[in-house]
C-alpha cells in the first residue's frame, strides 16, 4: 500500500496502530519483555520455558510483549517464533533494524512493531525505515536518547516514541538514568505521538509508578521483571501506587474548583 502522507497518516495507524492502542487502553501499560540474557550475560530465563513466561505475563495483564532477537542478549529468530506461537498479544521485536527486508521478515513472523534505534541510525535512514514499517502494517517503535534525535522523526502520530534510559552504545551495561525520561517527556509529546514510552532501567514498582504518573503512556520492562522474585507482589505494589497517584490527581482537581 502507499505510504501515509506526513500530514494524514492512515487512520488505522494513528496512535501507534494496534500496538499503541493496546498500551493506551491497558489498565497496566507495561510491555513485558522476553530477553534470554542480561547486558552482562546473565541467564534471565533460568530454565523457564518461553510458553510459561508468555502465559505468566498474559495472566498479569500484559497489553503487549517485547521479544529481543538481538544476539547481544542471546536472542534468535526461534525465540520470536516461539513467542508468536504462544500468544495473540501484539509483539514488539527488538533488534538492530537497518533494512526494509528485515522489517518485512519481522512482519511475516508475526510482529506488530519493530524497534528503530535513532541513536545508531543515520538521519536519512530513520525516516525511510519508519515509512517501511507503515507500508508493512507495523508500528514504528522509535527509541531515542536525546532531544536532537527526535528531529529525524516522521509520522509521529503513527509511532510509539520511547526514551531509552540506558546507553545502547555501551550495550546497555550502564545503570540507566530515569531522569532522561523525565527530561525528554515534553519534547517527545511535542512530536505529536500519543504513545510516549519509557524503556529500560526500570527496576521497581516505584520507578514504574513514578514514570506513569508523570505522563508516560507505557513502560518497557525486561530485566526488572525477569529477575523479580514475586511478580504478583511486584504488580500488586504497582497497582497500589498507581491508585494513590490517581487519588492525588483527583484531589488536586477538586481543590482547584473549590
Amino acid at each position: 500500500m502507499p505510504s501515509p502522507s506526513a500530514d494524514r497518516p492512515d487512520s488505522g495507524l494513528v496512535e501507534g496502530g494496534r500496538f499503541g492502542s493496546a498500551l493506551l487502553s491497558a489498565a497496566t501499560p507495561v510491555i513485558m519483555e522476553l530477553k534470554r540474557h542480561s547486558a552482562h550475560g546473565a541467564d534471565l530465563f533460568r530454565g523457564r520455558p518461553v510458553a510459561e513466561l508468555v502465559q505468566r505475563y498474559t495472566a498479569l495483564g500484559a497489553p503487549a510483549l517485547s521479544v529481543v532477537t538481538g544476539s547481544w542478549f542471546g536472542g534468535t529468530q526461534e525465540l520470536l517464533d516461539e513467542v508468536a506461537a504462544a500468544t495473540r498479544l501484539p509483539i514488539l521485536v527488538k533488534d538492530f533494524f537497518t533494512k526494509e527486508k528485515q522489517i518485512a521478515r519481522a512482519s511475516a513472523a508475526g510482529a506488530s512493531a519493530v524497534l528503530l534505534t535513532a541513536t545508531v541510525l543515520p538521519r536519512t535512514v530513520l525516516p525511510r525505515l519508519i515509512e517501511a514499517c507503515l507500508e508493512h502494517g507495523l508500528t514504528p517503535f522509535v527509541e531515542v536518547t536525546s532531544q536532537d534525535e527526535l528531529s529525524s522523526l516522521v509520522h509521529a502520530q503513527a509511532c510509539v516514541v520511547a526514551v531509552n534510559n540506558k546507553d545502547i552504545r555501551q550495550r546497555e551495561r550502564d545503570p540507566g538514568d530515569l531522569g532522561r525520561s523525565r527530561r525528554l517527556l515534553r519534547p517527545v509529546l511535542a512530536t505529536g505521538t500519543a504513545v510516549p514510552v519509557s524503556a529500560s532501567g526500570i527496576a521497581t514498582p516505584g520507578d514504574a509508578a513514578g514514570l506513569l504518573s508523570e505522563g508516560y503512556r507505557g513502560l518497557l520492562i525486561g530485566t526488572g521483571l525477569l529477575r523479580a522474585a514475586d511478580l504478583d507482589a511486584w504488580f500488586g505494589e504497582l497497582a497500589v501506587l498507581m491508585s494513590r497517584s490517581q487519588e492525588r490527581v483527583t484531589d488536586q482537581r477538586q481543590d482547584s474548583v473549590r
